[in-house]
C-alpha cells in the first residue's frame, strides 16, 4: 500500500477543497503563473482569452482559463517562501494525491510554474525597468532545512560550494541553499531577457540591507555588497526579492517545472528606483505570456 497522508498532514475542508487555497483539484491548470500581489492575478488573467473559474482565500487569489486551447492557472501566493511552502505543497497534492484514499497517486503529473514577480537589482550595469530571468537561486531564508537534499550537477555543486564556503569565511554562517530553474523552460525565456543568479532573502528590510530605524548587524549591512561582487565563472548574482529559491527548491523536490521573471522595480547599487513600475510589469506580463504560447 502507497502511504496514507493522515487528517493534520493534508487538510481538505468539507467541500473538498484544499486547506489553504480552497480549491479543487479540477479547478486549477496544469501551468500556473505565480504573482505575489493578489492585485496582479486581474491583470495576468485580463489575458486569457476565457475565464472559467475565480476564488480568493486571504491572499491566494486564483483565476482559471484558457489561451487559445491551452488551459493555463495564475495564482497569487503572498510574500516570502513560507507562503511558497503552502502553495506549491497544496497545488501539487490538488494534482497528485487520491483525495478520496489519501494516497500519493501511481502516476505523477508534472506542473509548469512561472512566477511574475519584482525585484531589486545588484548590478550597476542592468537598467530599471529591463526583465530578468533566475537561472538559479541562493535562499538564505530557513525553508530548505526542513526538506532533503535537492540533487544538483557538479557544476551547480560546485557553485554553491562555493559561495557557502565565501560567505561562511565572511560572515561566519553558511545557512544557505542553491536550486536551479528548470532547464526546459529556462531554455524558452532564456533568449529574450538577461539572466542571471537571484538571491532570495527572508525579509524585505534588514535582509536586503535596508536600514530604517533598527540597527542592522554585520550580515545585514555587508550582504547586498558581496552579492554585487561575487562571481562564478561568467555567472552572478543580479538581483534579490522574497520567493524564488523556495519556488526553485519545491519544484525540483516534487518534480515540477519552474521559472522566475522578474521586472526591475530598484538598482541598489545606484540607489534609484523606477517611475514607470506599473507599466514595466505589465510588459513583463505580456512578454511572458506571449513566449508562453
Amino acid at each position: 500500500m502507497r502511504n496514507y497522508i493522515s487528517e493534520t498532514d493534508l487538510i481538505i475542508n468539507s467541500n473538498g477543497s484544499i486547506y489553504h487555497l480552497g480549491i479543487k483539484p479540477h479547478q486549477l491548470a496544469t501551468t500556473i503563473i505565480l504573482v505575489g500581489d493578489p492585485d496582479r492575478v486581474p491583470k495576468v488573467s485580463a489575458l486569457f482569452d476565457n475565464i472559467d473559474f475565480k476564488h480568493q482565500n486571504r491572499e491566494l487569489h486564483t483565476h482559471t482559463g484558457s489561451i487559445g486551447n491551452n488551459a493555463i492557472s495564475v495564482l497569487s501566493t503572498g510574500m516570502g517562501t513560507d507562503n511558497i511552502d503552502i502553495v506549491m505543497n497544496e497545488v501539487d497534492a490538488l494534482f497528485n494525491i487520491d483525495f478520496e484514499t489519501r494516497q500519493p497517486k501511481e502516476e505523477i503529473t508534472p506542473l509548469r510554474f512561472i512566477r511574475l514577480g519584482t525585484s531589486g537589482c545588484l548590478q550597476k550595469d542592468i537598467p530599471l525597468d529591463s526583465i530578468l530571468i533566475s537561472q538559479a537561486a541562493l535562499g538564505f531564508d530557513s525553508l530548505a532545512n526542513y526538506y532533503n537534499p535537492i540533487k544538483l550537477s557538479a557544476n551547480e555543486q560546485d557553485l554553491y560550494t562555493d559561495v557557502k564556503e565565501k560567505l561562511n569565511q565572511k560572515f561566519n554562517t553558511s545557512s544557505i541553499y542553491f536550486a536551479p530553474a528548470s532547464p526546459d523552460l529556462y531554455h524558452i525565456f532564456s533568449p529574450h531577457f538577461a539572466n542571471g543568479i537571484t538571491a532570495t532573502c527572508p525579509g524585505f528590510y534588514g535582509p536586503q540591507g535596508r536600514s530604517v530605524r533598527a540597527e542592522l548587524s554585520d550580515l545585514g549591512n555587508s550582504l547586498l555588497g558581496f552579492l554585487e561582487q561575487y562571481q562564478y565563472n561568467s555567472l552572478r548574482v543580479t538581483n534579490f526579492e522574497m520567493e524564488t529559491a523556495g519556488i526553485y527548491l519545491m519544484a525540483n523536490l516534487l518534480g515540477h517545472q519552474a521559472i522566475s521573471i522578474s521586472a526591475i522595480m530598484a538598482n541598489r547599487v545606484t540607489k534609484t528606483f523606477s517611475t514607470q513600475a506599473d507599466k514595466t510589469v505589465a510588459n513583463m506580463i505580456e512578454q511572458a505570456i506571449s513566449i508562453l504560447f
